[in-house]
């Protein structure tokens, strides 16, 4: 009887798609010991928007939720995700700041790493697999799954070879935007399988179409080992698939699944009510939408279109837009929909709009896209945008090198501008954000352990870890998001 292992993508993805990463750590921290014993192979914590959402809207050190969490979850290896050369963030950063990043998450206590290259340009997580490979992580390389002429099974299992080939522990496939189906299922993932050999083979799809969790089970039958889920409220809608639906019909097939629906159930009701002491949406299964594989808009973006074009009186001509949205995807050489070439498309397909003329404005990222400044586009650009952008630009030839190659290195130029630095953690923030936003972060610095012990009863967290982890199963009270939670710990 084969395993299926599990990622758990509650706290991470989850509330990235259904709370606009909103989570605070008070909302999860105190859970993490329960999550620690239900038996999830990983935890997925941090990556993406999770980290930049932590500075520059939450104020909570999204290093020191790192640390907070591996202390209070030692059994579960966490996850963080990366955008490889771009990190956290839509910048491409240089190479000794990669490599840095990298290594701080495994100081900070992750034990797992996986990335993913927004365009699919391999080469751009070279660095970040072979810095992580050193740091004694665990290493899961994905390609991003889309629709269009040029990504073919084929295509994939290139690109998958091209992960292999870097010695990542584990190959996946992410579909951010949840266009995979249980017909190519059928065919992409005996691809994949194929090229992953004997490596661990992962799945990582979100529920916006209403198929992702009848394509996981389907591509469980294919081959894949390690499956991304989430629990209620933040399973569902534009999120991952729902850990215990997954979980019992992979059990009725004949699986093996270490997951106790019990323990599963605790943790759905504990974050169910975190949601309606703060006030935070349940997701929802979607209907099938066919107009969805037209498009291939995120969820979250729809939903910030929606309200940028009602400030502008345009919110009847969504439709209109999304549609344009499709030709500018085929200009553009089908860039695939996730951050940030979702919001390029999106951008110039508003213009578009709103212009009433085709490409009479190109904003510089669409055209610094368009010059190869985020890596090998897959299709082929139109001629007429290619000939506008490199009219307006002077460039007649797009870049080919490997972008991380063209920038410069940052670390001893921010010491010697914004230093000194009181640790490794404390310079990367420097480089991922200008001063302005981390003043009011470190105002509120050790601010999380703080409100987790005192909450809880304590007076350091020291304590508090000890008595969350004592020599024989007790109770513990802990207070968070206006709950008064008691659980076994």
């Amino acid at each position: 009887m084969k395993r299926i292992k599990f990622v758990d993508t509650t706290v991470r993805d989850g509330q990235q798609c259904l709370w606009a990463t909103r989570m605070e750590n008070r909302m999860f921290l105190p859970y993490l010991p329960q999550m620690d014993r239900i038996g999830f192979d990983w935890i997925d914590l941090v990556g993406g928007a999770v980290f930049d959402v932590c500075v520059r809207y939450l104020r909570e050190d999204p290093w020191e939720r790192m640390r907070l969490a591996a202390a209070l979850c030692p059994n579960t290896p966490l996850n963080v995700w990366t955008r490889g050369q771009s990190l956290f963030t839509f910048e491409f950063f240089a190479d000794d700041i990669v490599d840095l990043t990298i290594r701080q998450c495994a100081a900070n206590g992750i034990r797992r790493y996986t990335c993913y290259d927004a365009i699919n340009d391999i080469r751009n997580i070279e660095l970040s697999i072979r810095s992580a490979k050193d740091a004694g992580l665990f290493i899961s390389g994905h390609v991003v799954y889309t629709i269009s002429p040029v990504h073919t099974d084929a295509y994939y299992a290139n690109k998958a070879r091209e992960i292999v080939a870097l010695g990542v522990d584990s190959l996946g496939l992410k579909d951010p935007s949840g266009l995979l189906t249980p017909q190519r299922v059928t065919t992409l993932i005996p691809a994949l399988r194929e090229v992953a050999g004997d490596l661990p083979l992962e799945i990582h799809t979100h529920c916006r179409s209403g198929l992702g969790e009848l394509s996981v089970i389907e591509a469980v039958k294919f081959g894949v080992d390690i499956v991304h889920t989430g629990v209620r409220p933040l399973a569902s809608s534009d999120a991952l698939p729902e850990v215990r639906f997954v979980a019992d019909q992979l059990r009725a097939l004949g699986y093996q699944v270490d997951l106790k629906d019990a323990d599963l159930a605790a943790m759905e009701a504990y974050f169910t009510n975190v949601a309606i002491a703060n006030n935070k949406p349940h997701g929802k299964p979607h209907r099938y939408d066919p107009f969805l594989y037209e498009h291939q808009v995120p969820g979250g973006m729809i939903s910030n279109l929606r309200s940028q074009l009602k400030d502008l009186n345009m919110e009847h001509r969504l439709d209109e837009v999304l549609e344009e949205a499709v030709q500018v995807r085929e200009d553009l050489g089908y860039p695939i929909l996730v951050s940030p070439f979702a919001q390029f498309v999106i951008t110039q397909s508003v213009i578009n709009v709103v212009q009433g003329e085709h490409y009479a404005t190109i904003p510089d990222e669409v055209a610094r896209y368009v010059l190869g400044y985020y890596g090998e586009i897959a299709g082929k650009v139109a001629d007429d945008v290619l000939d506008r952008v490199t009219s307006a630009s002077g460039i007649k030839d797009p870049i080919r090198e490997r972008l991380g190659a063209l920038v410069p290195p940052r670390i001893e130029k921010l010491k010697a501008e914004r230093g000194p630095f009181r640790s490794a953690n404390e310079l990367l923030l420097a480089a991922y954000y200008p001063d302005s936003q981390l003043e009011p972060l470190f105002a509120r610095r050790g601010d999380a352990a703080v409100r987790i012990t005192q909450g809880a009863g304590f007076k350091d967290l020291k304590t508090l870890l000890k008595e969350l982890r004592p020599a024989s199963p007790g109770r513990v009270a802990l207070q968070t998001g206006g709950l008064n939670f008691q659980g076994a710990i």
